[in-house]
C-alpha cells in the first residue's frame, strides 16, 4: 500500500500544483473582451447641452434635470453630469432648484448624486423669502422627491440663517429637518407700520 502511494505521489502533487496554477492565473488575467463592451467602463455616449422633462399626468412639468455635459457608461448604466441643474417645478408655489459642480446619476436616474457647492434654492413667492441650502453633497431621489445629505449645512432665509451636519428634505411638504449639531438665527420679519392719515382741513 505505501508503495503505491510513494508511485502516485508525484502526479498527485503535479495535479495539486497545475490546479493551483490555473486558479492563480484566473485571478491575475483581466476578464476576457466581450464583443458587447460590457467588461468595460467606456462612455456609449456624450451629449453636449443636455436636456429632460419629466411630464405629470395632467401634462405639467414635474421637474427638469439639464447639463453641460452628458457622458453615459453602459456597464453600469450610470450617467457623469458637468454642471447639472435640476428643477422641481411647482404651480402652486414657487419652483426648486437645485445646482453643483458634477453630479452622477445612477439606474437611469433614479439616485442623482450632487457634489461640489452643491445648492438648494426655492425662489421667493408671496410673504415667503428667498430660501437658499448650501453643502458639498446631495444624494436626491428625483421620482420621490427627496434629498438628503450627511455632510455640514448652511440655510439662509432673508436675515435668519441655520446650519447643521446632515439634512433631509421633502420637496412635497417643503419640510427640512435638521439632523445633528444645529444652530440657528432666526429674525422676525419687519412689518411697515401705516401711520394714520390726519383728516385734511377744508
Amino acid at each position: 500500500m505505501k508503495d503505491r502511494l510513494i508511485t502516485w505521489a508525484p502526479l498527485i502533487l503535479l495535479a495539486l500544483l497545475a490546479t493551483m496554477s490555473f486558479w492563480l492565473d484566473r485571478k491575475v488575467q483581466p476578464q476576457a473582451h466581450r464583443p458587447d463592451g460590457s467588461t468595460r467602463h467606456d462612455p456609449d455616449f456624450i451629449v453636449e447641452g443636455f436636456s429632460a422633462v419629466k411630464m405629470n399626468p395632467d401634462g405639467t412639468r414635474r421637474y427638469a434635470l439639464a447639463a453641460k455635459r452628458m457622458v453615459h457608461f453602459p456597464d453600469d448604466n450610470s450617467t457623469q453630469l458637468e454642471l447639472p441643474r435640476l428643477v422641481y417645478f411647482d404651480y402652486r408655489r414657487a419652483p426648486l432648484t437645485i445646482r453643483s459642480e458634477t453630479a452622477e446619476a445612477v439606474q437611469g436616474a433614479d439616485d442623482v448624486f450632487f457634489r461640489g457647492d452643491v445648492q438648494i434654492i426655492r425662489s421667493a413667492f408671496g410673504s415667503n423669502a428667498e430660501l437658499g441650502v448650501f453643502t458639498s453633497f446631495l444624494h436626491v431621489i428625483p421620482d420621490k422627491d427627496q434629498a438628503k445629505t450627511d455632510k455640514p449645512v448652511r440655510m439662509v432665509e432673508g436675515n435668519s440663517t441655520a446650519s447643521s451636519v446632515g439634512l433631509e428634505f421633502n420637496n412635497v411638504t417643503r419640510e427640512i429637518k435638521l439632523l445633528s449639531e444645529v444652530k440657528a438665527s432666526y429674525a422676525i420679519p419687519k412689518r411697515s407700520v401705516q401711520k394714520p392719515q390726519r383728516p385734511s382741513r377744508q
